[in-house]
């Protein structure tokens, strides 16, 4: 390990909270990129200047642009640092990303905000996957998703890692746990949990169901319509869909063009007032903590977009889903340890939701998924004590690890 010389660089790197922050809080980030684009033409080498300019690009929805902006930050330097707020740190976290989009590692600053930890972010390069020469660190974590196009890199961190000298946190070996299809598999049995099988299938098969050439049960385990479609790699929503028979699986492909989708039954958990209640859990060597609750009128339910910022009755009910949250603990505390020891995963989201039998049901496990205190303690109050119980579990860990090895050394 070795220190690694960063690019001529005037602006500290910010990372992606900051910018969450504003962006939850309602400020147009437009003007602060204008004014990063501007001083590209004068500072022209500095690479948190770029990388900066990349985040809030992609804040402001223009992925394109954000890629291209941050492989221009990426030629410049690999490594990015974030200074803890508290001084002096208690540890340096080194956290290992792949270049991409919001979405493709994870999001560790929004956690760490506030913190006593220095965490540092090296991008590894997809083209020399062990060309790694990396910075002093106390305990490494693996960022990456588990993208078709990170294997690659994953493969070799694990070979690289096996007898790394240093704790390492999410191991490369169980990231691809977190794949829609092999998490489908894997929590397949467990009790208490259900899981939607969820298979990967061709454009082509799919269009042979939506022309009448095939029957849904021939491709999903016995399962017919509805069911839910979204193209292999999509993060968010992006081109998920409910379809219910195959005139509407005809329009889904007429209007998304990708090659390979995942496909899954659809399981109906709306409640008994017809709205559907989704949950995001996170998991810490096996601890679960309450990171919201979102309450919709649509079965694709996203916080942003449920209706929380506006209905008090609705923010009301997330309080009281995590002020009882051992109640949800004690229904579904087994469900959940089950996730974590199978997945074997240090650090670990859930998205998942009650069925109407009383069973966890998940919908999605990743270690990408944003966890964050940003939203306004006027309107979510009960926020900040329940996020704060996650994000010292994290600290915790990291601190424990750290003492382990020092003591080993």
């Amino acid at each position: 390990m070795s220190s690694i010389p960063k690019g001529k660089s005037a602006m500290r790197y910010f990372g992606l909270a900051p910018f969450l922050r504003l962006n939850i809080g309602g400020t147009d980030l437009q003007p602060m990129a204008q004014k990063m684009l501007a001083q590209t033409a004068v500072d022209v080498d500095d690479a948190n200047l770029w990388m900066n300019l990349s985040t809030i690009t992609m804040c402001l929805g223009h992925r394109e642009a954000g890629l291209k902006l941050q492989a221009k930050a990426l030629e410049l330097s690999r490594l990015y640092h974030i200074a803890a707020a508290q001084q002096p740190a208690k540890l340096r976290l080194l956290m290992l990303m792949a270049p991409g989009d919001l979405a493709a590692n994870t999001p560790l600053d929004c956690l760490l905000e506030d913190s006593d930890i220095d965490l540092d972010l090296y991008y590894l390069s997809p083209d020399a996957p062990h060309d790694m020469s990396l910075p002093e660190h106390d305990v490494l974590i693996v960022g990456l998703s588990e993208l078709d196009e990170h294997q690659l890199m994953l493969r070799s961190l694990e070979q690289t890692l096996a007898h790394w000298p240093k704790p390492v946190i999410n191991a490369p070996q169980h990231i691809a746990s977190t794949g829609r299809d092999v998490a489908s598999a894997l929590l397949q049995g467990v009790p208490g949990l259900v899981i939607p099988p969820t298979v990967q299938v061709s454009r082509t098969q799919l269009q042979a169901i939506a022309t009448g050439a095939a029957r849904m049960p021939e491709l999903l385990a016995s399962s017919d319509f509805p069911v839910i479609l979204r193209p292999v790699g999509s993060h968010a929503g992006r081109d998920l869909d409910k379809l219910d028979d195959a005139q509407a699986l005809a329009a889904y492909l007429a209007r998304v063009h990708e090659s390979d989708f995942f496909l899954s039954p659809f399981i109906d958990y709306s409640g008994p007032d017809g709205l559907f209640r989704k949950y995001r859990v996170a998991l810490i060597q096996g601890d679960a903590f309450a990171c919201h609750m979102a309450v919709s009128s649509h079965w694709m339910v996203h916080y942003v977009n449920a209706g929380m910022y506006e209905d008090a009755q609705k923010r009301e009910e997330e309080a009281l889903f995590m002020l009882h949250f051992d109640d949800f603990l004690r229904q579904h505390g087994q469900a959940l340890k089950a996730i974590s020891q199978r997945t074997q995963l240090d650090y670990l989201c859930i998205d998942c939701a009650q069925t109407a039998s009383g069973d966890l049901l998940v919908f999605e496990i990743d270690h990408a998924m944003v966890v964050h205190a940003m939203d306004s303690e006027h309107l979510f109050p009960h926020k900040q004590t329940h996020m704060l119980k996650v994000r010292m579990a994290f600290r915790e860990l990291a601190l424990r690890l750290h003492a382990q090895s020092a003591a080993c050394s």
